[in-house]
């Protein structure tokens, strides 16, 4: 298997049915009888909802019904959960997530009312002559303002805007280091609001089945098995089994697509109200106000250094937007998905850690491309230049000097890591960058003059989602072999990667290895995508089943080659008996195997197998990316003029598709420095940015030729097959390199921050402010 086995650059199978329009996803199933819905939302940030008047929508032809939260307390359904659950000094505010509005509308897009009828245009029509009388309510959109004593009430029964305040370190301790420190960097910066935009909007069909008070739901999803269970545990209060979730192929997920959003369990409900599957999809402009936004946070960041650069402490405090209402693992990102990397790379000897967590007049945040590591990161970078520019060291020195060096390490904040190639990534991307000549080319750029920058940032993440996985090789009646995983491929290009790490321990061709996911009908269990588990743990448990299945068939094929076990080799794809010329192919023996009558006992005739693992320790993808820049003076344009990524995964199943993680993964990294801004009307909470219009995201104009490099000398032993996660690193990375060679850029104008996205316009103005 040199051609297809692991560590091999093959190129994605699914790809050819993707560009060439075969792709099957949500939107694209055509069922019997289907008919659609649409949602009608609110148009305030905040309000009080005085009537719904529904009479003319409802005598529209074709409309078949109309739904509102009191329906929907009529028939007894239960609020979407929460699922993140942390441990919070104080209280921890949880409101309930109704899939209507219970009589107040929080943001813009809150759904209000849900119309089903024969037809899109129909649905669409009755939509528009629903009547509602809002009640305007103060709206609070700022999470800087959430806590005044002034602000609106989100949630009055809370008292306040805080749903938690998290803590992890010791307090005491580290601000003792702080108080003799002989420097302090201080940082206050935002970590400015993203919406994620996956290609193919969210989309969900419905299904009610009366012979057996069933359901399925066909979804847009990256994690098929905890939707089921939230759906149908906390909603509808039925067993899992009783509801089937279903994904085709997923365009794009980034971690939006992992949660219950209202619209999966209003076409459910719809369903079995009017009897037939009710489909709904997203607009991309509702996309925008109905989709989980991510980010968001303003945060205090403080680094204690010694005289000689020597990293002492560091003090964090966020305060972290969750929006509106609590989606299911929001109070988890800017907390657990976050304290176990703050400090980044570094030995710092004492980290204290606390999130005020508030609600705002906005649409609900959650995961997005790296939760809470991406955060992490921005503020050790951002600091360890500040420091470095404070005390007039060498950035590559002052890095150097700081690395965790000694392995398994374990944090102030106690968390161990277990390995990591640190300096060796920094030494690659150092020399990829050719950083030594670095100044001529500045002095080359200010004679056109443009002003040059370059610096690099070097990050820690974390391998992270739900710790179980099942992966089963199954031998099918055809002659052929299908791979069932409990993980969901969203566009990482798992259906070619399971499969090589399957072909490289049995042999097995290619085109004899069928990829299924996404049916929990078919499959008994999984968790999903999420955290880039996937190879670690379903890789892992395929690799393990792949095993399994070696050792079945090296017993099979003893009896059926009459020899002894000991004496049945396996190579390639074939059994064979030592010193003789009697072999057979394991696909063969799976075939032959079902016919043979003369088994004993202790042997099985189907080689299908199956393997679960558990995670048994994180592990930790780190890596440093180099960037150079170039700015206009005259106009604040900036430009990306080389980008270098060194990455760490561990052991590398498909270097052409880590590649391809970790460019797409930068992309959207370079898009929240540079572009990507999520506005608001700070009075009326309405959203500013709500088209792609006016929400700008990266072009291929913007981005330049990736340089990447997978330095695999360090991989870890947390799984038999040394791989680290792959999917989230370019978004951990690429914000702090991208604002530290802008701001390195501008260091002779004063500049020592700017608050992401990078604007020509915010650009110009520091360099004239500072001129």
């Amino acid at each position: 298997m040199e051609k297809f086995g692991i560590g091999q650059p093959v190129r994605r199978e699914e790809d050819v049915r993707f560009i060439t329009g075969a792709g099957h996803y949500t939107d694209d199933i055509r069922l019997a009888a289907e008919c659609f819905s649409v949602v009608v939302r609110s148009p305030h940030a905040h309000a009080r909802i005085e009537a719904i008047d529904t009479d003319a929508a409802g005598a529209m032809p074709g409309v078949l019904c109309i739904l509102t939260h009191d329906d929907y307390r009529a028939d007894g359904l239960g609020p979407i959960s929460v699922l993140g659950n942390i441990e919070t000094t104080g209280a921890f505010n949880k409101p309930p997530r109704t899939v209507l509005a219970d009589g107040v509308v929080r943001h813009v897009g809150d759904p209000v009312v849900f119309v089903v009828a024969d037809s899109r245009n129909a649905a669409q029509n009755a939509a528009e002559l629903v009547e509602i009388d809002y009640r305007p309510l103060p709206a609070v959109v700022n999470p800087s303002q959430a806590l005044a004593p002034d602000s609106s009430a989100i949630w009055p029964d809370f008292g306040s805007n805080l749903s938690f305040h998290f803590e992890k370190g010791d307090r005491n301790a580290t601000d003792a280091v702080f108080d003799t420190a002989p420097h302090v960097i201080t940082l206050d910066l935002v970590n400015n609001r993203v919406i994620q935009n996956t290609i193919e909007a969210r989309a969900a069909i419905g299904e009610y089945h009366e012979a057996d008070d069933s359901m399925t739901l066909h979804v847009t999803s990256q994690s098929l098995f905890g939707i089921r269970g939230d759906i149908a545990g906390a909603v509808f209060g039925i067993e899992p089994e009783k509801l089937r979730v279903i994904a085709p192929d997923v365009g794009g997920g980034f971690g939006s697509k992992n949660f219950v959003y209202p619209e999966y369990v209003l076409v459910l409900w719809a369903a079995r109200k009017v009897g037939r599957p009710v489909k709904w999809t997203s607009e991309r402009s509702e996309a925008f106000v109905s989709d989980v936004h991510a980010r968001d946070h303003v945060t205090r960041a403080e680094l204690a250094v010694d005289h000689d650069g020597t990293f002492l402490g560091l003090r964090v405090n966020t305060l972290a937007n969750m929006g509106a209402y609590l989606s299911a693992m929001a109070p988890v990102i800017p907390t657990m998905a976050s304290w176990p990397v703050q400090g980044g790379a570094y030995v710092i000897p004492h980290v204290f850690f606390e999130v005020d967590a508030v609600f705002t007049n906005t649409v609900p945040v959650d995961a997005y491309r790296g939760a809470g590591r991406p955060e992490a990161a921005y503020i050790i970078e951002r600091l360890a230049d500040m420091a470095a520019a404070r005390l007039n060291i060498d950035t590559v020195a002052l890095r150097k000097m700081n690395f965790i060096s000694a392995f398994p390490h374990k944090t102030s904040l106690g968390q161990s890591v277990d390995c990591g190639a640190f300096v060796g990534n920094l030494d690659k991307a150092l020399a990829a960058a050719k950083a030594s000549s670095f100044g001529q080319r500045r002095d080359d750029a200010r004679k056109r003059g443009k002003l040059r920058g370059l610096a690099f940032a070097s990050y820690l993440e974390i391998t992270l989602g739900n710790p179980a996985e099942t992966s089963t090789i199954r031998f099918d009646d055809d002659g052929g072999v299908t791979l069932l995983v409990g993980t969901n491929s969203n566009g990482q290009g798992h259906e070619t990667s399971y499969k090589q790490i399957a072909a490289d321990v049995l042999g097995i061709a290619f085109d004899k290895i069928r990829f299924l996911q996404g049916d929990t009908g078919q499959i008994a269990v999984g968790g999903g995508h999420g955290g880039s588990r996937s190879m670690g743990l379903g890789g892992t448990a395929m690799k393990d089943a792949a095993v399994t299945v070696c050792e079945k068939g090296r017993a099979l094929a003893a009896h059926v080659l009459d020899a002894q076990g000991r004496d049945v080799l396996f190579s390639e794809g074939v059994y064979s008996v030592a010193g003789t010329n009697r072999s057979i192919g394991i696909l063969e023996l799976a075939q032959t195997a079902r016919s043979l009558t003369d088994l004993p006992e202790d042997l099985e005739s189907d080689l299908t197998s199956k393997a679960s693992v558990t995670r048994e320790g994180f592990n930790f993808p780190n890596g440093c990316h180099a960037v150079e820049v170039e700015v206009d003076q005259d106009t604040g344009r900036l430009e990306i003029v080389a980008y270098t990524i060194v990455d760490d995964f561990g052991t590398v199943i498909n270097p052409l598709l880590a590649a391809g993680q970790a460019m797409g993964g930068t992309t959207q990294g370079i898009g929240q420095a540079m572009l990507e801004h999520t506005a608001y009307d700070p009075d009326t909470g309405q959203l500013l940015s709500g088209s792609l219009m006016d929400y700008t995201l990266p072009r291929a104009s913007d981005v330049p030729d990736f340089a990447v490099e997978l330095n695999q000398e360090a991989p870890t032993k947390t799984n038999p097959l040394g791989v680290k996660g792959a999917g989230e690193a370019g978004c951990t990375g690429a914000p702090p390199a991208v604002v530290n060679a802008v701001v390195d850029a501008l260091k002779e104008f004063g500049v020592t921050h700017l608050d992401m996205p990078l604007t020509s316009e915010k650009i110009w103005r520091a360099i004239n402010n500072h001129a």
